[in-house]
């Protein structure tokens, strides 16, 4: 079961790690290229800073996003904002969710987020857990895959296999880490199954999209190209 405490306490202690690495950054090195296509850290760090507020808004029950375009305009507008300009946003907005994640609450309601997606109000804590550390490894400032939460690199390898069960362009691919734990996904493209094996961390960041899948050992079949999420 979802525990939204724990998921707002885990929130709060993975922002203050984001903002002690970026707060060791520059001017210089935060306009530099992230490993996201096409974002500079500036980008990154001003997508962070409006996720928080877009869940505050789904907490409290308005739209994520006034719009595609205009969540787009926003990354661009705050992306050239000095380092010290970047961190105080942050902090700020961090501040704001965890404010709202402490208020009483109907944790067990549905809310709507971005495009359409629905989830319980329970799960929002954990969607903003992982806007905060993945994105802290997008940044490329040394914080890696491997540096992130056991508890966690398991629960979000377990919601991506939930993102991609039965999609039509992934066949039944059973997933498997070094140390034994498994799931499967896919299942709804044609073919035999597929049975892929390697460290959380490497299973994580190809179903992610972070990683290619070279550090995977394929035991049976090929490795499916996964849909972007």
């Amino acid at each position: 079961m979802t525990d939204h405490v724990h998921d707002l306490a885990s929130v709060h202690d993975a922002t203050e790690r984001l903002l002690l690495a970026v707060g060791a950054l520059d001017n210089a090195t935060v306009t530099q290229t992230s490993r996201l296509p096409g974002w500079t850290r500036g980008h990154v760090l001003a997508h962070i800073a409006r996720n928080a507020d877009a869940l505050v808004n789904v907490l409290e029950g308005r739209a994520m996003y006034v719009s595609s375009a205009a969540r787009e305009a926003d990354i661009e507008r705050d992306a050239s904002r000095p380092l010290d300009v970047q961190l105080a946003d942050l902090r700020e907005a961090a501040a704001r969710f965890q404010r709202v994640g402490a208020a009483p609450a109907d944790w067990s309601r549905t809310l709507e987020l971005r495009g359409g997606v629905t989830d319980r109000a329970a799960r929002v804590p954990f969607r903003r857990w992982v806007e905060v550390e993945l994105h802290h490894v997008d940044l490329g400032i040394g914080y890696e895959l491997e540096d992130l939460p056991e508890d966690f690199t398991e629960r979000e390898i377990r919601f991506l296999r939930a993102r991609f069960d039965g999609h039509q362009d992934v066949p039944t691919t059973r997933l498997t880490t070094s140390d034994g734990r498994s799931w499967t996904t896919g299942g709804g493209a044609p073919g035999d199954p597929v049975e892929v094996e390697g460290p959380a961390a490497d299973l994580l960041g190809w179903l992610s999209g972070r990683r290619d899948g070279s550090g995977l050992t394929v035991k049976v079949g090929t490795l499916p190209a996964l849909p972007p999420l």
